[in-house]
């Protein structure tokens, strides 16, 4: 349970500071991921594309392998 959550949390901080790069792709603005304002600080929580990432990555692996 523990490395599924740091993994997720590895890819968030990956895909955050890819961030400004993929959304030139389409990535990022997903129906899962959510941005919001607090205190006067932006947050964004990629769920979705981080999902669709990871996939991605699982497959290329699986045909790599």
């Amino acid at each position: 349970m523990i490395r599924w959550v740091l993994t997720i949390f590895i890819a968030l901080v990956v895909f955050s500071s890819l961030l400004p790069w993929l959304e030139k792709l389409g990535i990022g603005r997903l129906p899962g991921d959510v941005r919001f304002t607090l205190f006067g600080k932006k947050f964004f929580l990629p769920f979705a594309s981080t999902l669709l990432l990871s996939m991605a990555v699982i497959v290329i692996a699986r045909l790599l392998r």
